[in-house]
């Protein structure tokens, strides 16, 4: 705090200092005399005294939202004294004489450092962030609602063993406690929102709402109805080969299905005549917002997770110098700020829950979620863990026929049923309350009455589109199963924690300090009939039964890998099955191509330690690149830049280093290559509902391999792609001017944590996000994905051009990296994109930026020598009557 208030002042002090100058040097000139320029002075001087004030209030009340992390504090609900401290890596430990008082001190500190984060988290999930952001999240809301996240939260807490009902209870108390009795200043976002935490809900969080968040990361990571409306979707103009060309199978392998999807569709009728009227909220009529682009996009792309993954890799003793295992992992998820993770460490003995029961003695350490009363990923005293996101297809759509003769219900197996509706009350900020009737079928929510996209391809007179999701069901215990691994000592154990594991799938890779290795699937995945010949790859329809679905997969027939074969297991999300593997789990594996990266870095060397596991979390070396180098170097272009990028690419092999200008090139050659032989064929409005995410890399991969001339024409492949070279050297060109050697792949892509919601307001963009220039693709193991469409919301004008549009701006690279040595676990290293604080104001707010892209790392101990803060919670005294 001292810090932040002398570099405020001496800011403040340089503008006086500036002030001063600028009045000496005007004395000195000529008089002015004249009665407006005096006018004109009288007001700078009168606007430069505000802006002091304004800089002058800001810091100090940059110092008084800034947490208490030192002295002592009364927290009530404590049971006895507990020590909060930071190390100099900034990790918080928690120490305490039972789990209850951690699990209640964790959600006091989370309040103090991501009380912003908790509200726009609770707001999100319960589907109220109109109520202090206006129409433009309206359809966010809505989707919400449909999918009753909130609904399923309670159901799911209520079926959880009362010790596990009890410490969502204590965390959620500990954040009650700080918004109690406020130790420091609100968080600028409740200020500048004229709202406050726990408005208009029972609390700042419930107990419900931990098991809510752990559904919407299920939601974020287990997504894949979205993949099958876009096949959907294209299919009303493309033919089923066609549609395999374009997003083919995983590689070696045949589509999922045998169905011809163009004409299956056809036949049931489903599209809308394109001059149909399309049932458009109020909202969507209104020139968007930036915060309407932003939840546009979100809308949109909920239940697509394309081009998002993670990597973990576990190496046996037997390959490593110190002759024990080694863990590391890094989890792709989208960049925010704060980050989604904020580091503690949680310890203490044993204690009895309030139903009797034993809860374990606790001493664990690395990532929690604000929100989640537990270490999600990191290591115990004597076990690491990490996951990458299996991704099966735990997600169905379901073409629900309505009945014309009674628009109220749906067909079934059996006959005509009601459809179950329910009508949610929307408040709006600066609007009247919005009623909107929201329905669901026997599979669940009906989607399409909230997507309004749907109602752009489906005639929603005839068919309504329902979402069968495994995490919805009452029998989700992941937040047990989380809870349960925080125990865990041994391989063993942690997976026999996991295995009440629910949603979102997960490959979980482990060691042990025993030597002990491992890989395993946790997760439900739901089992289709043999009579289902659609397999979960498109919408089937819901009145025939062979598409329900008719159980599970046991958890002894998940994948598993003990390490044994190669001494080392990786996951990228891959296809984790070995050929034979009796169970369909999805044809929507993500490419190959990180995993091949980090096996062929894992097999090279029977010597690994830290710092090979760091240089391959670091790396850059794209294979997808490579596969089309070939077609690059060899294009002609009549653009006056296109010998001398020759030149370069010629010596170019694929590393996507951000201080390099071929990977720019590159990118933006595929980019508009994509553009060029897709959009001819789809249409724009298509191509802008399925591109998104999605880069088509594997179905323009095979359209160049074949020369395929139907996808091409009018050009052939080759004039296409030269085309394409030569658009990309005129929009560098103009972007970064002549000088070849002065493009940087970093200036247009780097990696943008951005705030939810201020992000996308330009006047407060460069307060609240955290940007730094990173290397990277979709496709390398250091990843750097970007959403090339549409342009994002939150591109400054004014560097619009730079960011070219912002198209290739890292949204999703790794949120955190870590890596583990099981010969000396006080060795362990992490970093994530931003820093501790959710505090804008903070110099602890993006502290951590430079580090993680320059692929440094900060320790993870459990027994640091020193201490940066120490703070005390003691239990508040009972009020006297």
């Amino acid at each position: 705090m001292w810090l932040l208030r002398t570099d405020q002042q001496e800011d403040q002090q340089k503008e006086v200092h500036m002030g001063d100058m600028a009045a000496d040097k005007n004395s000195k000139g000529k008089a002015l005399s004249a009665p407006w320029t005096r006018r004109v002075l009288h007001a700078g001087a009168v606007l430069t005294g505000l802006a002091l004030l304004a800089g002058a209030v800001g810091a100090i009340y940059g110092v008084r939202a800034q947490p208490r992390m030192d002295g002592k504090l009364a927290v009530a609900g404590l049971a006895s004294k507990v020590w909060v401290r930071r190390d100099e890596a900034d990790v918080t430990h928690i120490s305490a004489q039972s789990p209850q008082d951690v699990w209640r001190a964790l959600g006091f500190v989370h309040a103090q450092e991501r009380g912003w984060q908790l509200e726009f988290n609770r707001r999100l999930m319960q589907g109220r962030l109109s109520e202090i952001l206006g129409p433009a999240t309206l359809e966010l809301d809505q989707l919400m609602r449909s999918l009753d996240i909130r609904g399923a939260a309670r159901r799911q807490y209520q079926a959880l063993p009362p010790s596990v009902q009890e410490s969502l209870q204590v965390y959620s108390h500990g954040i009650a406690a700080f918004y109690a009795k406020p130790s420091q200043g609100m968080a600028p976002e409740f200020l500048l929102l004229g709202t406050k935490a726990g408005e208009g809900g029972a609390s700042a969080w419930d107990p419900e709402d931990t098991v809510g968040w752990a559904l919407m990361m299920a939601l974020d990571l287990g997504g894949n109805w979205g993949n099958e409306f876009a096949r959907l979707n294209l299919l009303q103009v493309l033919s089923t080969e066609q549609l395999w060309q374009l997003m083919p199978a995983y590689p070696g392998e045949q589509p999922a299905t045998a169905v011809d999807l163009a004409q299956f569709y056809r036949q049931l009728g489903v599209y809308r005549n394109d001059d149909a009227p399309q049932k458009i909220s109020a909202p969507a009529q209104q020139i968007q917002s930036a915060l309407q682009q932003w939840t546009g996009a979100a809308v949109r792309d909920m239940g697509t997770n394309d081009g998002l993954g993670s990597n973990n890799w576990v190496v046996a003793g037997s390959k490593t110098k110190s002759g024990k295992p080694l863990l590391a992992n890094d989890p792709h998820l989208g960049l925010s700020a704060p980050a989604i993770w904020y580091f503690a460490r949680l310890q203490s003995p044993g204690a009895r829950a309030a139903d009797g029961s034993t809860l374990s003695a606790l001493d664990v350490t690395g990532a929690t979620l604000p929100g989640m009363p537990f270490v999600v990923l990191g290591r115990t005293a004597q076990v690491a863990w990490g996951f990458t996101n299996t991704n099966p297809d735990v997600q169905d759509l379901y073409l629900e026929q309505i009945n014309p003769a009674d628009a109220s219900q749906y067909r079934t197996p059996t006959g005509w049923e009601k459809f179950g509706v329910r009508e949610e009350v929307f408040k709006v900020k600066g609007q009247s309350d919005v009623k909107v009737t929201l329905r669901s079928t026997r599979h669940g929510p009906v989607v399409s009455d909230a997507q309004q996209q749907y109602g752009k391809v489906i005639n929603t007179d005839k068919y309504a589109l329902a979402l069968r999701w495994a995490a919805l069901d009452t029998d989700n215990r992941t937040v047990e199963a989380g809870l349960k691994a925080n125990g865990a000592q041994t391989v063993a154990q942690l997976l026999e924690a996991f295995s009440g594991y629910h949603s979102p799938m997960q490959s979980i890779v482990a060691a042990d300090v025993h030597g002990a290795i491992g890989f395993k699937a946790a997760g439900k995945v739901p089992v289709r009939s043999s009579a289902n010949d659609l397999r979960g790859v498109a919408p089937a329809p819901g009145w025939d039964a062979r598409y329900d679905w008719q159980g599970w997969l046991s958890y002894d027939q998940t994948p598993q890998d003990d390490g044994s074969a190669r001494g080392f297991v990786a996951t990228a999300n891959q296809r984790v099955t070995e050929p034979g593997y009796a169970h369909f789990l999805t044809q929507d594996w993500s490419l190959p191509y990180r995993y091949q990266r980090i096996e062929q870095g894992l097999a090279a060397s029977n010597q690994h330690d830290a710092a090979s596991m760091a240089a391959l979390q670091g790396d850059v070396q794209s294979l997808a690149t490579q596969a089309l180098l070939p077609v690059l170097r060899s294009l002609h272009s009549n653009h006056a830049l296109a010998e001398q990028a020759q030149q370069l690419l010629a010596g170019f092999e694929g590393q996507m280093d951000k201080a390099r200008p071929e990977p720019l090139i590159f990118s933006v050659w595929m980019d508009e290559l994509t553009r060029g032989i897709v959009i001819p064929r789809i249409g724009e409005q298509r191509f802008a509902m399925t591109y998104g995410k999605r880069d088509f890399r594997g179905g323009l991969e095979g359209i160049l391999a074949r020369n395929d001339a139907w996808w091409c024409a009018p050009l052939s492949c080759e004039q296409q792609a030269g085309e394409a070279l030569t658009r990309t050297l005129s929009k560098l060109q103009a972007a970064y001017g002549r000088d070849m050697r002065q493009w940087r792949w970093g200036d247009a892509h780097p990696a943008l944590s951005a705030h939810k919601p201020f992000g996308s307001v330009a006047a407060l963009a460069g307060i609240f996000n955290v940007s730094v220039p990173s290397g990277g693709d979709s496709y390398t193991v250091n990843v750097g994905q970007y959403n090339a469409n549409p342009v994002p919301a939150d591109v400054k004008a004014a560097s619009a051009k730079k960011l070219l549009g912002g198209r290739f701006v890292s949204r999703h690279a790794p949120s955190l990296r870590a890596i583990y040595d099981l010969g000396d676990l006080e060795s362990s290293r992490f970093i994530y994109q931003t820093g501790q604080s959710g505090l804008a104001l903070s110099g602890r707010y993006g502290d951590m930026s430079q580090e993680w892209a320059d692929g440094r790392y900060r320790k993870l101990q459990m027994q640091p020598v020193r201490w940066r803060h120490v703070l005390e919670l003691q239990p508040q005294k009972a009020a006297k009557r």
